[in-house]
């Protein structure tokens, strides 16, 4: 055994007549209940929950196996930031892509933890407590309803020009469309889509409402599973997230709570905001091949550029720090994208747009997971800056061994600036 090895355990979600499966587990208590939900033919529908312990074991060097118990986090400001600088890192029904467009936002009399939004135009509400906090049971449901009672009928113009001006220009974001844009690594963000998803999610009052816990009261949870179970307009989704120290380095263990419906899948007419809004269209592919069959159709000139970049990332891929992945765009155009494993975005896109080759840096992904090398970076692109999906076409071996030396950083662990965990 390796001293440092971790090992999750994990729970079983079981509807009577189905097959088990096998999800992520929840709390730090070993519990058997019963609950009922309301399909929408209000026919009753047994559960069973089995939840397991929630632990991490690691081994030391006497070889024995310990279990680890969460360190917690210190207050609500640390939880807060974590989210905010990486909503990445919570798992979220349907996987979406969140930028977070501002922090305590005013909406009403009321301060909303985190507003985002998503590539839809779908808004989400974003609240984090502690559960030694009195809120984290029954208030912080109608603290988050009431911020998207306040957010429905609002115009996009109001929205952006009142509620979130201030919060948007702190972020360097000119619009929403700004915003939802720079965390587009495909290349073909849709503004027009999005726009209209926008202004029928305010309309309709359709929004995600996430909460962000350390641990869930049981309380809790039986309001969003009753929300679930009687809505089909909002996504809502409960998040715990364990802090835990590991050889000396902190681990954090995102989960989401799924009361009643994890078998459930979300229908189209939730996941989107509308039906105008069509679904990611850009064509996309596990691995390399599609963007090196590209390369071997370039011009001749232009193939030894391209094939040194696609090498770069192949290595990369051998030694495990990314995973790729090729969008193949309209008109030639094809992206390789060396994605921060575990995480689905990379510190950099590699394009081959009709044979010319240039590299697109992610400032936001370079400050999380990569911040040491940012300065050097900016330093060697100098005039270029290295901001939100900002390129350059000089592509050189010291430029792709800096990247190199990046991609080994954020492989290292290293996710946020903030140490105070």
């Amino acid at each position: 055994m390796v001293p440092g090895r971790v090992n999750v355990p994990r729970r079983r979600l079981i509807k009577k007549t189905r097959q088990p499966q096998i999800l992520p587990l929840l709390k730090a208590s070993k519990r058997h209940w019963k609950r009922r939900a309301f399909g929408d033919n209000l026919r009753k529908t047994k559960w069973r929950r089995e939840r397991y312990l929630t632990a991490i074991w690691s081994n030391g060097e006497d070889g024995a196996w310990r279990l680890l118990g969460p360190k917690g986090f210190p207050d609500e400001a640390t939880l807060h930031t974590m989210v905010e600088q990486a909503p990445q890192m919570l798992p979220l029904a349907g996987a979406p892509s969140l930028t977070v467009v501002g922090r305590e936002v005013q909406l009403g009399s009321g301060y909303a933890d985190l507003i985002a939004i998503e590539p839809t135009g779908r808004l989400a509400v974003i609240e984090v407590k502690l559960a030694r906090n009195a809120e984290a049971r029954r208030a912080v449901v109608a603290q988050v309803l009431t911020y998207a009672a306040f957010l429905r009928g609002l115009t996009a113009a109001t929205l952006e020009q009142q509620t979130l001006t201030r919060h948007l220009s702190d972020r360097g974001y000119a619009s929403l469309v700004d915003a939802a844009r720079s965390s587009d690594q495909t290349g073909d963000f849709d503004e027009a889509a999005f726009s209209n998803g926008l202004d029928e999610a305010l309309r309709r009052g359709r929004f995600r409402l996430v909460f962000v816990l350390d641990e869930a009261p049981a309380e809790l949870v039986r309001l969003v599973g009753y929300l679930e179970a009687v809505t089909d307009g909002l996504i809502i989704d409960l998040v715990t997230v364990s802090a835990y120290e590991v050889n000396h380095a902190k681990i954090i263990v995102p989960q989401r709570v799924d009361p009643e419906h994890s078998d459930r899948a979300l229908p189209a007419k939730t996941v989107g905001v509308s039906s105008a809004v069509p679904p990611q269209s850009v064509p996309f592919t596990e691995g390399a091949d599609e963007f090196l069959a590209s390369v071997e159709q370039a011009a001749a000139a232009d193939q030894p550029l391209l094939r040194m970049m696609a090498d770069w990332a192949l290595e990369l891929e051998k030694r495990g720090l990314v995973v790729l992945g090729t969008y193949h765009g309209t008109v030639n155009r094809w992206r390789l994208l060396p994605r921060v494993p575990n995480e689905g975005v990379g510190l950099v896109t590699l394009w081959n747009e009709k044979g010319t080759s240039y590299v697109q840096f992610w400032r936001s992904v370079f400050l999380r997971r990569a911040p040491n090398h940012l300065a050097e970076l900016e330093t060697l692109v100098a005039p270029a800056t290295v901001g939100k999906g900002t390129t350059t076409r000089q592509v050189t071996p010291e430029l792709l061994d800096l990247l190199t030396r990046a991609y080994e950083e954020a492989a290292g662990g290293v996710v946020l600036q903030d140490q105070s965990l």
